[in-house]
């Protein structure tokens, strides 16, 4: 009996080993999980960027959805990206919530609208079952909806790197100020996030991809109501500084932005005001007044279009009308507003 535990122990431990060895080369094993998008025939890729919408609709969320709509058929659009607060106040509370369908199925209904959506969480997202929104379930209910925690699509000639910004920011740990946050899976946030900044250089160093784009919720630069997020800065932008990053798109702000990086080619580009805007307060940040290029306070979108040699980024208010728009070459050294 006790040679019989014995083996039983034995087995368990291997077993245990194993299973530590196994994961930790799963979290050491390099890139990122991909999503391919084909470009045009004409080799161009568009998309349209939104962020803090899930309000049910109200808050001018579905005005904006019909704008959306319209640039999207102009654009041709081959999908959407969501820079994360996708549902609000509290994320989803399971996979079968109804606001699933209330925020996101019964707003985005225009037909330029039925491609790919392309999201990341954001710090209200984890404040509910942050699982659900990453379910299976929810792409059976509306096969649109691709939400993961760090992921690329490869457009060709583009590729997007999602990076799941909340885990880096460390207030929302121990000053949680009467919210819950769903950590289950980050049980530790060092290890996180050293772990998925060592996926993420990996996937950028590998990358090919003429135009290289990182899209989290959180801001690395803003004059909005958040600010710059500091641990992004100290973490993730030396990566992104490093490995050739040309965009790196936010949420977050409810606000539309666009900010250059003093030291870099880096443009730092800010579409949160899918819903609630007007929020009417700005950071009281020292910036380099050259740094910023564009900001707008109220609710709107931004798209984006990417050629071989050029990109053009335009922002939206409500009406559609033009707010911003920046355009630059790879042929270039230097950018044109």
């Amino acid at each position: 009996m006790d040679s019989r535990r014995s083996l039983m122990s034995a087995t368990a431990s291997l077993c245990l080993l194993l299973s530590i060895f196994t994961t930790f080369v799963v979290v050491s094993n390099g890139e990122l999980q991909r999503f391919i998008e084909p470009a045009k025939s004409d080799g161009s890729v568009s998309f349209i960027v939104i962020g803090d919408w899930g309000r049910r609709g109200s808050f001018n969320q579905s005005i904006v959805a019909y704008q959306m709509g319209k640039i999207g058929e102009k654009i041709d659009l081959d999908f959407v990206v969501s820079t994360g607060d996708n549902f609000y106040d509290n994320g989803l509370f399971s996979e079968h919530d109804p606001n699933f369908e209330q925020s996101f199925s019964n707003i985005y209904t225009a037909p330029s609208l039925q491609k790919q959506w392309y999201s990341v969480l954001g710090n209200h997202d984890y404040r509910g079952d942050a699982e659900a929104q990453l379910s299976s379930v929810l792409r059976e209910i509306d096969s649109r909806w691709i939400c993961l925690r760090s992921f690329v699509v490869d457009a060709e000639l583009v590729e997007m790197f999602f990076v799941d910004t909340t885990p880096f920011v460390k207030e929302y740990y121990t000053e949680a100020d009467g919210h819950t946050y769903d950590w289950r899976a980050v049980p530790s946030r060092n290890s996180y996030v050293k772990s998925l900044l060592g996926d993420l250089e990996v996937s950028l160093k590998s990358s090919k991809a003429r135009w290289k784009i990182v899209v989290g919720h959180h801001a690395m630069r803003s004059i909005g109501h958040h600010g710059d997020t500091k641990e992004l800065n100290e973490e993730l932008l030396p990566i992104l500084k490093e490995n050739g990053v040309d965009l790196y798109m936010n949420g977050h702000d409810h606000c539309l932005q666009h900010m250059s990086d003093e030291d870099s080619p880096i443009q730092f580009l800010t579409s949160g005001a899918g819903s609630k805007a007007w929020r009417g307060d700005i950071n009281p940040v020292t910036i380099n007044p050259k740094s910023l290029k564009f900001y707008y306070d109220g609710q709107g979108f931004m798209s984006a279009r990417f050629t071989h040699s050029d990109a053009e980024i335009v922002f939206y208010d409500v009406f559609g009308e033009v707010l911003h728009k920046w355009v630059t070459s790879k042929q270039l050294l230097h950018s044109s507003v």
